[in-house]
Order: structure tokens, then C-alpha cells, then sequence
């Protein structure tokens, strides 16, 4: 099986746990979470050096989901690595479990328990310095929402990342341009952002957000400064009615939206 068959195949099966999770806990996020599973289906079925039966192997690379609330793709993603049995998704927010509805570092494969928006890359920063300083080659990825980047904290990061030359940093924005309020560029405008990143001293790769060979590529691309890809992103992939739709980043499908969004997932 080629390589963009397995991505295509892991997104899929992402969006098919999500949707499950998320409709049986009566939950949310589901848009969010649709629109960063091709991100996550790359990093976790073709970039990141890790080891899920040993998930605190000291030379993995690190993933931190600043976009907490969009955990039930990280979890999915997790379980089918093999981290921990998928059958435990089924357990996702319920109480006192490990998957909480924000991501929980208890879960196997989880560097860091967010879901304050615009502290994982603050954490990540100090995660790719401690590389430096042991002189380690494990790389830090860190995904944010666009509307995180209302927060000031990560421009603050962002200029610390710049100064300090973290090219083993990889920051990833998930740019599908609507945020719990409204779309970005009503809420807090962020253009023009690439504009904005290069005045900081950092390489902006614009793409496609759900085409797996230019994430890939975006990926594996070097560059003199630390990049920050901005991946151009729809909030709700897969599903017609959910994509780019503001009511789907708190809405739960019901059994019928369910049993219809399953089998556009399906196809």
C-alpha cells in the first residue's frame, strides 16, 4: 500500500472514532477535530519517531495538541497506533475516566494536558530547548486553532522560538478560519499572517491542509529559520452539512445526522 493510501485510510478511520466518541458522549468539537485529522493522520502515520508500546521513550519526537478541545482526534489517532485499546474510546467523557473532553496527559501518548488556549506552545518552546541543551534530535511539533492565536502568549512564543533559532520546533496552525464565536476574520482578524510571521523571523509554508503530500512535504522540508505551517483547513471535513459551519463546533449530531455523516465518512 502506498504511503498516501495509509494517510487517506487513517484520516478516515480518525473521523469514523471521533464521530463515534462525540455522539455518544453528547459531546462537541467534532468540527474542529474533522478539520486536523489529515494533519494528525501524517504525523502519526509518517513523521513522528515514536514507540506506542513505550510512549515515554526518552528520543521520541514530541506532539503537543494545543487545541485541547479537540482531543477526540488526538485520542483516535492514539488508539489506533496502538497506545492504548481502541475499546477504550468508548469511554470518552465519561466520569472518572482518562479521556477527559480536554486532552489529559494521564492518556498514554499525551505530553501535556491543555485546553487553556495559548499555553502549548509556550510548553513546546521549553520542550525544544531541553532538546538543545541535552543535545538530543528529538523534534517538537505543537498544532494550535487560528483562533488561539488571539492569545497573546503565543506571539510571545513565537518571538522566543525566532530567537533562539528552534528550527526542532515545528509549529502548525490549524487555519480553517472559524472560531467558537464566529469566523476569524470577524472575531480577531489574523491577516495578513503570513506576513505577520515573517516579520518574526520565521518561514510561513502555506497548504493545503488535507492534502497529505503537501503536509508531508511542509513537514519534511528544511529550512534556516523554525517554520510555522499555516494549514488552510475546513472546519467539519467530511461530512457536508458540518463544513464550515459555525454550529458544528459546539452541536452533537443526533442518531440521524449520525447514521448519514457515518456513511459520507464511509465512502
Amino acid at each position: 500500500m502506498m504511503k498516501n493510501e495509509n494517510y487517506i485510510r487513517f484520516a478516515k478511520e480518525i473521523r469514523e472514532k471521533v464521530l463515534e466518541m462525540i455522539h455518544r458522549a453528547k459531546a462537541s468539537h467534532i468540527g474542529g477535530a474533522f478539520s486536523m485529522a489529515d494533519i494528525l493522520s501524517v504525523l502519526y502515520e509518517g513523521v513522528l519517531n515514536i514507540k506506542p508500546d513505550e510512549p515515554q521513550w526518552e528520543n521520541r519526537d514530541r506532539f503537543i495538541l494545543s487545541k485541547g478541545h479537540a482531543c477526540t482526534a488526538l485520542y483516535a489517532a492514539l488508539a489506533l497506533k496502538g497506545f492504548f485499546a481502541k475499546e477504550e474510546l468508548a469511554t470518552y467523557g465519561q466520569d472518572d475516566v482518562r479521556l477527559m473532553s480536554h486532552t489529559n496527559h494521564k492518556v498514554p501518548g499525551v505530553e501535556l494536558s491543555t485546553g487553556s488556549l495559548g499555553h502549548g506552545l509556550s510548553v513546546a518552546c521549553g520542550v525544544a530547548v531541553a532538546a538543545k541543551v541535552k543535545k538530543k534530535n528529538w523534534k517538537t511539533y505543537c498544532l494550535l486553532s487560528d483562533g488561539e492565536l488571539d492569545e497573546g502568549s503565543n506571539w510571545e512564543s513565537l518571538l522566543f522560538i525566532a530567537h533562539h533559532k528552534l528550527t526542532n520546533l515545528i509549529t502548525i496552525i490549524d487555519y480553517n478560519k472559524i472560531q467558537a464565536l464566529g469566523n476569524t476574520n470577524e472575531v480577531m482578524n489574523l491577516e495578513p499572517l503570513t506576513t505577520k510571521f515573517l516579520a518574526f523571523n520565521l518561514t510561513p509554508i502555506e497548504i493545503d491542509g488535507h492534502n497529505h503530500e503537501e503536509i508531508e512535504k511542509a513537514f519534511l522540508t528544511k529550512t534556516d529559520n523554525p517554520k510555522v505551517i499555516i494549514a488552510h483547513t475546513i472546519k467539519g471535513k467530511g461530512v457536508d452539512f458540518m463544513e464550515n459551519s459555525l454550529l458544528w463546533h459546539y452541536r452533537n449530531p443526533d442518531d440521524n445526522q449520525f447514521v448519514e455523516s457515518m456513511k459520507q465518512l464511509s465512502k
